[in-house]
């Protein structure tokens, strides 16, 4: 597989296929080529994209050179932008998200921006997560505890319930997660600033301008329905959009037509 080499020298291994215009796909908390949506999801872009997948710093092939700040994850886009040409749309999930609004922030070359369902709260219809939970989630995994980390976030931070946090710990998937685990705070670190309970500031993103379009399922919970919303709201030039039977586990093709069509 290729890398590209990230400022601080780290090695991010990415995979390229399809053909047509650049597109990276940027994974949420836990996910990486291996594991998550994004390698169905480019399967189903190749025929209209050039489209980038890759493993975050920390998961799959890629380094995670210390000490960690959301700023490298940036510089690691940065590399994977110069590398497909400068010029690139973004379709991002989850709390990739947030890192792709920060990325398109601060980079040029971003084009135009699909995003599935930021984790954040931005008003009261979402139960308040405990105020130390960045600090907790330190914690476990300074200690080693990746696995304890990984059920912290599911049965806090997700709202997992509680007889699918059991089938997880019996079938091991704590276990398995936890190498990924240790990158929990890392998504942490760049969500967390955006659980207000409180519509997000007009000048939150300034500088982006480029067509961006929110989506949510409609089967997702009430609070994150209405996150979608105001990050859209937030913004000048972007638009939203509910996509009917779809939660949180977005189906590869449900979502790559609206890609398709908002991007080309």
């Amino acid at each position: 597989m290729p890398f590209v080499t990230s400022k601080d020298g780290t090695q991010i291994g990415y995979t390229k296929i399809g053909s047509g215009p650049a597109i990276i796909l940027v994974d949420g908390a836990l996910c990486s080529r291996a594991m998550g949506p994004s390698t169905p999801i480019a399967e189903q872009l190749k025929d209209s994209f050039t489209v980038y997948t890759y493993d975050r710093r920390g998961r799959g092939e890629s380094g995670d050179t210390k000490p960690y700040a959301t700023a490298r994850e940036l510089e690691d886009l940065a590399a994977l932008i110069d590398a497909a040409g400068g010029s690139v749309a973004l379709f991002a999930i989850s709390s990739g998200v947030i890192l792709s609004l920060e990325a398109a922030n601060a980079l040029p070359g971003v084009t135009g921006m699909v995003l599935y369902e930021a984790p954040i709260f931005t008003d009261s219809t979402r139960k308040p997560v405990p105020p130390d939970y960045a600090r907790h989630m330190d914690q476990l995994v300074a200690t080693g505890n990746n696995a304890g980390a990984v059920r912290y976030f599911m049965e806090t931070g997700i709202g997992v319930p509680w007889y699918v946090l059991l089938m997880m710990q019996v079938f091991g998937m704590f276990r398995k997660m936890a190498p990924v685990g240790a990158t929990l705070p890392y998504d942490t670190a760049f969500v967390s600033p955006l659980w207000t309970y409180k519509p997000i500031p007009a000048n939150r993103w300034p500088n982006v301008t480029m067509p961006v379009l929110t989506m949510g399922g409609s089967k997702s919970d009430t609070w994150m329905q209405n996150a979608q919303k105001a990050i859209a709201a937030s913004l000048p030039n972007a638009q939203h959009k509910t996509l009917v039977g779809q939660n949180h586990m977005v189906a590869a093709t449900a979502i790559a037509p609206t890609i398709k069509e908002f991007l080309m």
